[in-house]
């Protein structure tokens, strides 16, 4: 990374938005090569990646210039989502250089995520990464830095109990649909959408006790697959409305842009129902469900923000974990921006090393008549002898290059700090 190459990244999670501001921004899976490719082609950005999931949407780019700030991004999402930027500022934050290392730590790491030590955060950071090799958004710089902030995920995984007892949003609903019930004993589950939330969902279920399942989605083979694992029964999509009155229990994953459920909707699947309660645990961004459902007495519907106070509780029994975990990401943070800034000075020391062997070889050769009576054994000797001196000569002038870049690293990180905002410490709020 040159001198005036610069690592900013802005974001919108939970802890700064409601659902409601998350979904006006949420990327499809199916739409995220291009909003790469439209991010990388914005004036001064040279790299950039795009992490959208149910919790949060980043922008983590590589900026080229001598003054660079978040203003150009969050212009991009203004622009691509013909959302106003005066409803995107009051949650945005953003993070620069080695905050912007350490965010991204945090986040592969899952020490962000509303469950701590839920691992689908990381394959969530994988994918993204796939896609923007694939599109050419990353490569050089991000590319390391993405490459590293999985080595310390895994680092964490190993070194700390963070993960123990795997916990996902999934398991975290379920938990919610089991102390809503009391039991889920013989109790009729459908999933709205077959992706990896609703496989966890259905293995959670199962394992509380739930005996019938039924699946629906688009794409009739991924249904039909997680049908089979579990058990359960495939719902034709085009029958979803007629046969959803069937469930005690719905719980919606897709990834549509509109909602599926609506107020309509629940009055009729009570009458269907003779008034048995129904309980609706949305956990797609966008919703599926209308929150107006709420309106109708016998429908609950809780979507993913709810699930925050029963993550509360899992954060709370993992602090131990994660305050070690968040001391292997400060020593991490630490070791990534001292390789960086060592490679700052690298052309420097080696135009130093380069210029000083000259010196030396040209010193030998005006010395080749005096030393033409020397065995091999003993040119060999003065060799050794004439690089070793080198090498010490070298040796401060090198540390000195080497310290500067480190210095003019802490500057800017000493800058950066000043400038720091988001969830993860005081701030003075988003520029722009």
């Amino acid at each position: 990374m040159s001198r005036n190459q610069h690592l900013v990244l802005v974001g919108i999670n939970h802890t700064t938005a409601p659902i409601e501001v998350r979904e006006r921004l949420a990327i499809p899976a199916g739409q995220l090569a291009d909003a790469m490719r439209t991010l990388v082609h914005q004036p001064g950005i040279r790299e950039g990646l795009i992490l959208s999931t149910c919790n949060r949407v980043e922008l983590l780019t590589l900026q080229e210039g001598d003054t660079t700030s978040g203003d150009n991004l969050l212009g991009f999402l203004h622009e691509y989502f013909s959302v106003p930027s005066s409803s995107i500022t009051p949650h945005l934050y953003e993070y620069r250089e080695g905050d912007a290392v350490r965010h991204l730590f945090r986040v592969a790491s899952s020490l962000d995520s509303m469950v701590v030590g839920e691992p689908q955060i990381l394959g969530q950071v994988k994918e993204s990464y796939t896609v923007a090799r694939e599109v050419g958004a990353v490569n050089g710089s991000l590319d390391n830095l993405l490459q590293r902030a999985f080595t310390v995920a895994k680092k964490i995984r190993s070194e700390t109990q963070i993960g123990s007892n795997s916990v996902s949003i999934a398991s975290v609903a379920v938990d919610l649909a089991r102390k809503i019930f009391g039991s889920l004993d013989g109790k009729t589950v459908l999933l709205v959408g077959a992706g990896k939330m609703s496989e966890l969902a259905a293995r959670h279920l199962m394992q509380q006790g739930a005996t019938n399942i039924l699946v629906a989605n688009r794409t009739l083979e991924r249904a039909e697959r997680i049908a089979a694992q579990f058990g359960g029964q495939v719902i034709a999509f085009e029958d979803l409305y007629a046969q959803t009155s069937r469930a005690d229990i719905v719980i919606t994953s897709t990834g549509a842009p509109q909602k599926i459920f609506g107020k309509s909707h629940g009055q009729n699947f009570l009458h269907n129902r003779r008034n048995r309660p129904m309980f609706f645990i949305d956990i797609a961004v966008p919703r599926d469900v209308d929150p107006k459902m709420n309106e109708v007495e016998g429908c609950f519907v809780y979507d993913i923000d709810d699930l925050q106070q029963v993550a509360a509780a899992n954060l709370a029994d993992r602090s131990r974990e994660a305050a070690a975990a968040e001391s292997i990401i400060r020593q991490e943070v630490d070791k990534y921006q001292q390789r960086v800034q060592s490679r700052g000075a690298a052309p420097a020391i080696i135009a130093l090393q380069q210029n000083a062997e000259a010196i030396r070889e040209a010193e030998l050769t005006r010395s080749a008549k005096r030393l033409a009576s020397l065995t091999p054994e003993q040119r060999e000797a003065v060799e050794a002898l004439t690089r070793s001196l080198t090498a010490k000569l070298l040796h401060p002038q090198m540390e000195a290059l080497r310290e500067s870049a480190r210095n003019t690293g802490s500057d800017l990180s000493k800058e950066g700090e000043e400038r720091r905002t988001g969830p993860e410490g005081k701030g003075v709020g988003f520029s722009g």
